[in-house]
């Protein structure tokens, strides 16, 4: 490894870098720990940074463009910064013909943040998500890893209140 990669892998910290090759030492090589990698340094930052992108990419010994291929499709690896809890609003066909659509409108007016937003606070981001797998319960939506279904536009909104707060 020359000192350019090694500096680039030092954008990791060793912690991150020992989880990551404890993962490696399970599977036949080492591109298939790319989703428990990405997941690796995302637990501890938050996202993935293109520094963590090229960084875990010289670990696994691939490419930055396949790594970032694999850290694009899955819609839990977040590519930029994002809320201490993330909120992923089902926006399924299940979930729009239970009016999701004025559900997420009554978040969006609590938060007011659109999707793809974060709040002022660094609280909330919202995101779209095709389907949370609840549909027998629709509309849902995740706060974190919280699931919460049979949602109403009415009550929604007391979902985000911290204890002791009134509803707005």
């Amino acid at each position: 490894m020359n000192l350019a990669e090694e500096n680039m892998i030092s954008a990791l910290s060793e912690q991150e870098i020992t989880e990551i090759e404890e993962e490696i030492s399970h599977l036949p090589n080492r591109q298939s720990a790319a989703i428990d990698a990405l997941k690796i340094v995302q637990g501890y930052r938050g996202w993935i940074s293109d520094e963590s992108l090229i960084a875990i990419a010289k670990i696994l010994q691939m490419s930055t463009e396949e790594l970032d291929g694999i850290a694009t499709f899955y819609n839990l690896i977040f590519r930029y910064p994002v809320g201490e809890k993330v909120v992923l609003f089902c926006d399924s066909v299940s979930c729009w013909l239970m009016d999701g659509d004025k559900v997420c409108a009554a978040i969006k007016r609590k938060l007011k943040i659109d999707y793809g937003e974060t709040t002022s606070d660094g609280k909330y981001t919202l995101l779209p998500v095709t389907c949370l797998g609840d549909c027998d319960h629709a509309p849902a939506m995740m706060i974190g890893e919280e699931l919460h279904h049979d949602l109403d536009a009415a009550n929604v909104a007391q979902l985000f209140d911290e204890p002791g707060e009134k509803a707005s």
